[in-house]
């Protein structure tokens, strides 16, 4: 799919979100039901008390938002169908449903699914399982490379953090609180969206298309424990902040500030790989700018952080 880059039909998109997300709008096929969660956010995905906000969970037609899978790349489109044929539930996840929606090409299509890894492993001749701290199935199909994740990963990740997950609400699907459960795990509320393309739908239960359409970035649990919890979220944050001209939720900025100095705990092949996807894809410059916003660039690139320095002082005395 080509990129639609021109500032016209980027509005377009914006409006479209907009629209759809307007407050009249906003009403929830779910079923509210009792249950608790150790997580309070702005995200919409549990409430200050606990409550796990099943209210606020949307199914979005993703055509009414110009999405249909006709714009899934063909190696994840196999890789869904396949899996669906077994018998397991398949969805695109993350980023790439977040791309499309902002009318960006995604750099990779990720599925999660039910199957088990060694399950998903079984299905395709070329496939490998990887990953330790996280592991996942890459998939090759026509040469492409197809990530699958999956949901019972995920829940033993989610364990081995002691996150307190509450127990299913009643009247809830069980796809549903499975999918919620999931979205826990998970970095910011625009990286949280599911999308199934086989019937069309966007599952969102993090209040991620209302941050979209706002371009604002959050956190899906409240953004202290997140960057604690992971502190390579915060140089994540800063790199799709910058690619996608995103700004800052108030609680994610005051967390962002208060505990970047964590990255120094990361290795030094996760800091350089993760310094290398910030400053690719045409998003260097912005990058940089909010490393040295953030107190990070001194640490992480002093030769930068001198430069860019003396150049802001140098603009400063410009006649």
């Amino acid at each position: 799919m080509a990129a639609l880059s021109h500032s016209s039909k980027s509005k377009t998109v914006l409006s479209r979100l907009k629209s759809f997300l307007a407050p009249e709008r906003l009403k929830c096929s779910f079923v509210a039901g009792e249950g608790r969660a150790h997580f309070s956010s702005d995200t919409g995905a549990c409430s200050g008390s606990g409550q796990v906000e099943i209210s606020k969970w949307r199914k979005i037609d993703s055509r009414n938002l110009g999405l249909t899978r006709s714009m899934v790349s063909i190696p994840a489109s196999v890789v869904l169908r396949n899996l669906r044929a077994a018998g397991f539930e398949a969805y695109l996840v993350g980023g790439c449903i977040r791309d499309l929606l902002l009318n960006k090409v995604p750099k990779d299509f990720d599925v999660i699914t039910t199957a088990s890894l060694k399950q998903v492993k079984k299905k395709f001749q070329r496939a490998i399982i990887v990953g330790k701290r996280f592991p996942i199935c890459r998939v090759i199909i026509k040469g492409c490379l197809v990530e699958v994740s999956s949901f019972e990963t995920v829940a033993v990740k989610s364990k081995s953090k002691q996150v307190d997950i509450s127990e299913m609400p009643k009247g809830c699907n069980p796809r549903d609180f499975a999918r919620w459960k999931n979205c826990m795990s998970r970095d910011f509320t625009v990286n949280s969206l599911f999308f199934d393309p086989a019937v069309n739908v966007i599952f969102d239960y993090t209040n991620a298309m209302a941050d979209l359409r706002s371009l604002k970035l959050s956190t899906v649990i409240p953004a202290q424990r997140s960057f604690k919890e992971d502190e390579a979220r915060i140089l994540r944050g800063l790199r799709l902040a910058a690619r996608l001209n995103l700004s800052f939720s108030k609680e994610t900025e005051v967390a962002l500030y208060s505990l970047s100095s964590l990255v120094a705990n990361l290795s030094t092949s996760r800091i350089g790989l993760e310094m290398n996807n910030m400053l690719s894809y045409g998003a260097a410059e912005p990058s940089l700018l909010l490393l040295k916003r953030f107190n990070l660039l001194e640490i992480l690139l002093p030769f930068h952080h001198i430069f860019l320095s003396r150049w802001i002082i140098s603009l400063a005395y410009v006649p």
